[in-house]
């Protein structure tokens, strides 16, 4: 069976299971299941490097030991499998008494499963489903495991289109292009303070991995990225995806980053990061006790504005970081946007702001986007605007004409080589100093994307020209059915 038809067999088996209503369900339950199986896998590999190694794990809930279907009429199935999984796994994997100094890929386990749910009511069902996964992929096999991207990306699309979920999806090309500008290096530490499925560290990863050469690279490597994810479903698919890039004791932690006071990060070892990649919740809100671990002049009940504070806090002297924000927040008046905007002009280095087509996202949101890219090592001395215009032969971006990574190369080239540019006369690239920002009142919102104008008519006028359409509309119609008539050869 091809990777990519695998998901979509594995729905169709559950769809057929009455305790699982959704889309994001049957997503949920094959996540925590792959988890199991690659887990598994990385734990055979452990144990090979390490003959003292000891699996958090009881024996008897590891995927081999009850997983694996040897057709020998032995397999768990029906309702033994229903009670194994609800009564023993779930519990015993949730509940792991872990002690202070347990290494992260122990941790992981305890909080895959905290949250987790088996919504499967037919046991039936649910051994189609593991006999499935069982024989899909072997992930003892590196060429195999890496296969796995192509089933996660169809997770990936089919959490765009499952509620809510869609929330936690950044296109790959917009992840690796932000990655690219930012170009991390061994030895620096990578944050993504909501960090869903691990796109943004994938793709800093993925230009991480060209530059070891030698055993302490691999241990830099190793250690490179950090990530922080509230909602369960992506923070588990985060973990596994950090797992089949050989990051075995993934920094991922399945939680909320505001729940902090963020002016504790900046007196406090390992609080703060050489690179920040992220696109920030938006469109939320927050609670009161939230807000309250910010200064005042920072606190807002706006999502995004938070985490733009939080970044801040935890950017490093020295660091640089690339953060999605709406647009909502370059031409934003409020109190909070004002005062991170005036903190990224006066005490960091907001260099570029790079605006996106409103369709990057699309169909799944509507709303238009643009990346900030700014550094911790001096004061601003003045910011560039770029338009990203939507490519040729495109009227927007959709689920099967997604943003691809050659719609970056434009923006890339004038990356290094900046100048001003203009289309029909109207701004595609500007340079702005601080000074006339703040004259603007801090409105970012430059360089846009034009609009045409819509001329409104006088009443009279639009009228008649209703009225000389519907004439020429009629006098079409009578036409045509004339023809049909005269075919027919009946009167009309």
């Amino acid at each position: 069976m091809a990777l990519g038809s695998l998901v979509k067999s594995l729905q169709n088996i559950m769809r057929n299971d009455a305790g699982i209503n959704g889309d994001a369900q049957r997503i949920e339950q094959m996540t925590w299941l792959f988890f199991l199986k690659i887990y598994d896998a990385k734990e055979e590999e452990w144990e090979f490097h390490d003959e003292s190694y000891e699996s958090i794990i009881p024996e008897e809930l590891r995927w081999h030991s009850w997983a694996v279907d040897n057709s020998d009429g032995k397999a768990l199935t029906g309702d033994s499998l229903l009670d194994f999984v609800n009564n023993r796994l779930f519990p015993t994997l949730s509940g792991l008494d872990l002690g202070p100094d347990a290494p992260l890929c122990q941790i992981v386990v305890k909080a895959a499963f905290t949250d987790a749910n088996n919504y499967m009511k037919d046991g039936i069902l649910l051994r189609q489903v593991v006999n499935a996964i069982d024989g899909a992929v072997d992930f003892t096999e590196y060429k195999e495991r890496h296969a796995f991207g192509e089933i996660y990306e169809t997770i990936l699309k089919d959490l765009q289109s499952a509620g809510n979920a869609g929330e936690f999806y950044t296109p790959r090309a917009v992840t690796d292009f932000m990655a690219e500008m930012l170009a991390p290096k061994l030895g620096e530490k990578v944050a993504d303070f909501a960090c869903g499925t691990g796109g943004f560290l994938t793709s800093a990863l993925k230009i991480l991995s060209s530059q070891v050469e030698t055993p302490a690279d691999e241990e830099l490597y190793s250690s490179a990225v950090y990530g922080m994810e509230k909602k369960q479903l992506p923070y588990l698919l985060c973990v596994t995806n950090m797992l089949l890039h050989d990051i075995d004791n993934p920094n991922i932690f399945h939680g909320n980053s505001l729940e902090k006071d963020i002016r504790e990060y900046r007196h406090k070892d390992g609080a703060q990061f050489d690179v920040v990649l992220m696109n920030p919740p938006y469109g939320g809100s927050e609670k009161a006790s939230i807000q309250n671990n910010f200064p005042t002049s920072l606190r807002s009940s706006e999502t995004a504005d938070l985490f733009l504070a939080l970044i801040l806090y935890r950017l490093k002297p020295g660091g640089r970081a690339a953060v999605i924000v709406p647009d909502g927040f370059l031409f934003g008046s409020d109190s909070a946007k004002l005062e991170i905007k005036r903190r990224l002009l006066e005490e960091f280095n907001l260099h570029t702001v790079v605006r996106m087509p409103q369709s990057v996202f699309a169909p799944y949101t509507s709303i238009t986007t643009n990346i900030l890219f700014f550094d911790n090592t001096h004061r601003s001395e003045g910011v560039w605007f770029y338009r990203i215009d939507m490519p040729e032969g495109y009227k927007h971006f959709s689920k099967t004409k997604p943003m691809r990574k050659e719609h970056f190369d434009q923006v890339i080239a004038w990356w290094d080589d900046r100048k001003p540019l203009s289309v029909d006369g109207k701004p595609k690239s500007q340079h702005f100093s601080v000074d006339e920002l703040k004259d603007m009142q801090l409105n970012f919102d430059q360089c846009g994307y034009p609009h045409d104008e819509e001329i409104v008519l006088e009443p009279e006028e639009l009228i008649r020209q209703y009225r000389v359409k519907r004439t020429a509309l009629d006098n079409e119609i009578d036409e045509k059915l004339g023809q049909i008539c005269g075919i027919l050869g009946i009167g009309a």
